[in-house]
Formats: C-alpha cells, structure tokens, sequence
C-alpha cells in the first residue's frame, strides 16, 4: 500500500474525519483503528502515532464532538437577539441540527463523558454544556424563570427536551422535514413551563 503524504497534523485531523464517518455509519462499536488506516490510504501502523489504541481515538471523536457543538452552540447565540426565547430557540435548533443525522457519533460523546478524568471528552463536555446553561442562569438572574425553578433544573428539563426530540428525529418517529416547526413548538412548551 502506498502511504499518502500528511503535512505535520493533518494525519490527526484525517483520522477524526474518517473515524467520524465510521462511527456515524455503523456505530462506535464497529470502529477499526486498521479500516479506518485503509480508509485514507496509510499503513495500519500510521494511527498509532497520534492515537495508541481505539480508546484515545473514541476519546478524541468524542471531544472533537463535544468541541464542535459548543462552537456551533457560541456562534448561534451570539447571532440570535438578546432575549431569553431568542437564545433558547437558538440553543434548541443548534443541538437537534448537530445531532439530526450523527446520532451514533452522540451516543458515543455521552458515552465519553463519564470516562475517567484523565480523558479529554468529559472535560469538552462540561465546556459544552456552560454554553446553553450560561443562557439559562442569565434568564433566572433577570427573574424570567419561574420561582422555585433552579437554574440546574431549568438545564436539565431544557436538555431534556432537546435531546429527546433530537433522538426521535434521528430515529424516524418525527418526520424530519418538520424539524424547524417541532423545535419552535417544543421551545414554547419549555418556554410556558420555565417562565414565571
């Protein structure tokens, strides 16, 4: 097999890209550090300079994940207006848009996320995760949260909803060209059940 030739820390981001094309396709499960090599055109010896086993390649998938989603979820808040319902909206279309079609690749990230500490995923999570709940703390500072509602339970029942109705986007139970419509009805669900 002849070996493409990378530039310094192109061979890395090659491996992610066709890791994340693996996982997407045929779950974490199936992935092959030996595929995935023969996949781009490098010997099978080649992954094993930026990643020592299949664990630090899921691991990486996942963070990459995880950073890929608070750069999408940043973007998107700061283009939306400056209320609580404009930012929410714009948190709930960002994560169903990101998970609609990459649902293995999520599964994988939640997955990461309780790993040991020593890996990179729980870490990109968190940092994930204080995106769309700064929103959320920033709306009960303003008092537009009902009383007695916690910014902890204001996030929880927020991810709650987007991730299920991600999931059954992903599996078929909700036609897919209807995603906008059921997100903006799901956002004014939570929106009549968060506000005072």
């Amino acid at each position: 097999m002849q070996e493409r030739s990378y530039h310094h820390g192109n061979l890395r981001t090659a491996l992610l890209e066709e890791a994340e094309r693996s996982v997407v396709a045929h779950g974490a499960a199936a992935l092959s550090l030996r595929e995935i090599a023969r996949a781009i055109g490098v010997s099978h010896t080649a992954p094993r300079r930026h990643f020592p086993d299949r664990t630090a390649l899921l691991d990486a998938l996942a963070q990459r994940g995880f950073d890929t989603l608070a750069l999408r979820l940043t973007e998107a808040i700061s283009a939306a207006g400056p209320t609580f319902e404009e930012r929410l909206r714009a948190v709930a279309h960002t994560y169903v848009g990101y998970a609609e079609g990459r649902m293995p690749l999520v599964e994988l990230m939640y997955a990461s996320k309780h790993g040991a500490e020593t890996l990179a995923a729980p870490g990109a999570a968190r940092a994930a995760y204080a995106i769309p709940y700064a929103v959320i703390e920033e709306a009960a500072g303003a008092g537009e949260l009902a009383g007695g509602l916690t910014p902890q339970a204001a996030a929880r029942l927020v991810f709650a909803a987007v991730h299920g109705l991600a999931v059954l986007l992903s599996t078929g139970m909700i036609a897919s060209d209807d995603t906008p419509d059921v997100v903006d009805a799901a956002v004014d669900g939570l929106l009549g059940g968060l506000r005072p």
